[in-house]
């Protein structure tokens, strides 16, 4: 089959095309805007990108196009194919058919920590010698890729709320038909497609609906939104972490290492290599999961003594002059504070200087800019990227004082940064996109300081 990828280097479709490639299948894609890692990934699958969406393209005569959700109507190639009645699928839904059917799935779904809690519970099945298949919104340090198809029936997928196309306004994750959910967390997002927090219970409610009753459900019980989508029925076997009476995690002798407990005895204890009280949960959870499909939490827990990360989160992307460069997914101002704090608890040595740009859609409308102050609390120094934003992102940072700035000019953002910038600072750059190239700039631009 010759599938022709709509939206290809986005985080799910590029990991879409990875499969299909992987299956058999000739992929092709396109997109704009295009940048590593994912970019970077396809190239070396011998997957042929096209830039742009030029209803050229149609001529291309696949068996299907694949249409990824950040396709939408007015779209030049898209308008072709729906005028030519040209065959098409959404991504979700593609998936599901070709590469689901009949797995053991494994689905990681809440508004914070899926990409890494998905990482965390596919390696344990790995190391554990299931060899799963997995589908992640990043790039896991331990495969050195974001999908794969595995070799067993199992297969560990990031869940997202958004929704699937253009032509189907459910979330992405009821295709999936998972057999065991974990339930990380839930908090109002995606403020483009979601009225209020009450619309995203929702969706998280027809997610649970279409659990077995063998199936299982990993929840978290510190989140009040997860006990309100559970209240509205529940078919399936149920186990909530951080909670005393279920899973629980602890600081052990030292801020790095985590003690996990079930029903309140000891499991097990290790040195994690991620920092912060949501990477602990997001280690419980997947333990928690990974029992689901018979490995022990003492297998789990070493496991994670093993686990690399993933890029894009706090990732060191270089030092020069004791000045250390960070990269992070970090777009949400919860999951900013958890950044910031989990860098703070770990470099408690040194001032960390953040760098953010609000690109995400939410946070484009402006619809959480009264957070930020908090959520940057306590970063030494804050620097905003302010292009293309429709709000007063100056005034909205007014509560920082003089340890907030913007600008809408990357140049001058990364000429303020270096200047201030000294040995010993932790320079976190936050970001769900590419950011203009920010991290290799700051890098140069310090390294010619240095010089």
């Amino acid at each position: 089959m010759h599938i022709h990828i709509l939206g290809i280097c986005g985080t799910f479709m590029g990991g879409v095309a990875l499969l299909a490639r992987a299956a058999g299948h000739r992929v092709t894609g396109c997109d704009a805007n295009v940048y590593p890692p994912m970019s970077t990934q396809l190239e070396e699958h011998g997957i042929v990108l096209t830039e742009g969406f030029d209803a050229a393209q149609l001529a291309l005569a696949p068996d299907v196009f694949v249409v990824g959700n950040a396709i939408s109507r007015g779209n030049p190639l898209l308008e072709a194919i729906l005028e030519a009645g040209a065959p098409y699928v959404s991504g979700p839904q593609w998936l599901a058919e070709n590469v689901l059917q009949g797995r053991w799935v494994l689905a990681v779904a809440g508004t914070h920590g899926k990409t890494t809690t998905t990482s965390m519970l596919a390696w344990m099945l790995e190391d554990a010698g299931l060899a799963p298949g997995f589908l992640v919104g990043g790039v896991p340090g331990n495969f050195g890729i974001s999908a794969r198809l595995g070799e067993s029936p199992f297969f560990v997928i990031e869940a997202d709320e958004y929704d699937t196309a253009f032509c189907d306004k459910r979330s992405k994750f009821v295709h999936y038909r998972p057999r065991t959910v974990v339930l990380n967390n839930l908090e109002f997002d995606h403020a483009d497609i979601f009225a209020d927090l009450a619309a995203i219970e929702t969706q998280f409610h027809h997610l649970v609906r279409i659990i077995p009753a063998s199936g299982r459900i990993v929840a978290n019980a510190a989140e009040t939104a997860l006990e309100h989508v559970l209240e509205r029925g529940c078919w399936s076997e149920l186990e909530w972490f951080n909670d005393a009476a279920g899973w629980s995690v602890e600081v052990g002798d030292a801020e790095s290492e985590a003690v996990f407990r079930l029903r309140g005895q000891v499991v097990g204890r290790v040195e994690l290599p991620m920092a912060g009280s949501h990477n602990r949960a997001n280690a419980l959870a997947a333990v928690a999961a990974a029992r689901h499909v018979g490995v022990a939490p003492v297998q789990a827990i070493a496991s994670l003594a093993r686990f690399r990360g993933i890029r894009r989160r706090m990732e060191v992307r270089g030092t020069i002059g004791g000045v250390t460069v960070y990269d992070d997914f970090a777009h949400h101002p919860t999951a900013i504070a958890l950044t910031v704090d989990g860098l703070r608890r770990r470099e408690a040595g040194g001032r960390i200087l953040a760098v953010l740009e609000p690109r995400s859609n939410t946070m484009k409308l402006g619809v959480m800019k009264d957070r930020l102050p908090d959520a940057l609390a306590l970063a030494d120094q804050v620097f905003c990227y302010t292009k293309g934003l429709g709000w007063d992102a100056a005034g909205a940072l007014a509560p920082l004082g003089e340890r907030g700035r913007t600008t809408d000019d990357l140049d001058r953002l990364v000429a303020e940064v270096v200047e201030v910038a000294r040995a010993g600072d932790h320079v976190l750059v936050m970001s769900n996109g590419g950011f203009g190239g920010v991290h290799e700039k700051l890098l140069t631009a310090l390294a010619a300081r240095h010089a």
